[in-house]
């Protein structure tokens, strides 16, 4: 089968890498166009073998003609279209080219915000109108699927396919570890609890700085950015842990900052994939976390996965209290790394292909 995947841009997001982590896997002929500018996934996907088309045509109509007639030229079998511009243009121009076999990934969709974009009345019609040019879209959580049914797309045009995590990419190093360190200025022997994501108001971030307070002898590394950083920054001042907190800004891969942690911290209660959490798993780290449906299915499934804590919302000490418990932890297994773990192979790279190919063949009558 032949598929073409559409997406607005390859630059380093989440959906950008999980698009490479499909590709790399499914067993058919892919292609992938972005209608941006190639960034960085672009030349990862390249080195994997992909053939990679640019479209950077600006917007609205000439965008949809270059597409339909890259579609035909191809003969694509199935359109795959990503994010909000992708899903769009994408689905308009398959329809155009006679491609009826189209699916769309919804990657963030909340009463605020489509993907990347304000939950305006008109960007939410815009989207639901390319909805229904296409056959399934695939959500990427029960949460994404229960947005999609408030704003009445039919139960049977959803298909959810958990995000993905492809363990191998977050094994730990302890030459990355050392690497890291030296680079943000943390000895050897610190304790650090990292926490990872959009650097916003309500993600949590100012409960970890408040907790690294009654944790002395510790190091907190943030990484990601974002609106609240300069607030954030402020109150690591003002607690008196300034010295103790790295901001790390965004970076273009997790690993090497993941090795680089000892404990790992994810407070935001807002509802989320949780992906980040099981990449922290993934690179051997005890995770103390907020929300993460995966881990809470586990665990009401009395599966809990070892070395994982989820924070009680209505003790707001419990994110302290569980802090100091995993670094007296740390310090009586004398720093030694817990093993790789994962929550199972829905939530596996293999898993999530498979899972897409699925939808491909029953789309297209296989």
């Amino acid at each position: 089968m032949r598929v073409l995947h559409v997406i607005s841009t390859l630059a380093h997001g989440g959906a950008e890498h999980q698009l490479r982590l499909l590709v790399r896997r499914l067993p058919h002929d892919c292609e992938v166009v972005t209608l941006t500018r190639p960034a960085a996934a672009a030349a990862a996907l390249r080195a994997e073998g992909t053939t990679v088309h640019e479209l950077d045509a600006g917007r609205g109509a000439a965008t949809v003609d270059r597409l339909r007639r890259l579609i035909r030229r191809g003969h694509f079998d199935v359109v795959h279209t990503h994010l909000y511009r992708g899903c769009v243009q994408g689905r308009f121009a398959a329809r155009l080219a006679g491609t009826r076999h189209v699916v769309a990934t919804a990657h963030h969709l909340s009463d605020k915000s489509v993907e990347d974009r304000r939950a305006t009345a008109g960007v939410r019609a815009l989207y639901l109108a390319g909805e229904r040019l296409g056959r399934t879209t695939i959500a990427v959580s029960p949460a994404v699927a229960g947005q999609l049914r408030t704003w009445g797309v039919p139960e049977t045009r959803i298909a959810v396919i958990p995000q993905a995590v492809d363990v191998a990419e977050f094994r730990y190093d302890p030459a990355l570890r050392a690497a890291a360190r030296t680079q943000l200025g943390i000895a050897p022997g610190t304790p650090v609890v990292g926490g990872v994501g959009r650097l916003a108001h309500g993600e949590g971030f100012d409960r970890l700085i408040r907790a690294i307070g009654e944790a002395p002898e510790a190091t907190l590394l943030l990484v990601g950015d974002g609106p609240a950083r300069v607030a954030l920054e402020r109150l690591a001042a003002i607690e008196g842990v300034a010295d103790r907190v790295r901001f790390t800004g965004a970076v273009p891969h997790l690993r090497e900052m993941l090795c680089a942690m000892d404990v790992f911290a994810s407070p935001a209660r807002a509802p989320t994939v949780g992906l980040v959490v099981l990449e922290a798993l993934a690179a051997g780290l005890p995770a103390l976390y907020a929300t993460c449906p995966p881990l809470e299915e586990l665990a009401a499934a009395r599966r809990a996965v070892d070395g994982t804590h989820r924070l009680s919302p209505r003790d707001p000490e419990s994110l302290s209290r569980a802090l100091r418990t995993e670094l007296l932890s740390h310090q009586e297994r004398h720093g030694a790394r817990l093993p790789s773990r994962t929550a199972g192979d829905r939530y596996s790279a293999a898993g999530m292909a498979a899972a897409v190919s699925r939808v491909y063949d029953r789309v297209a009558g296989r």
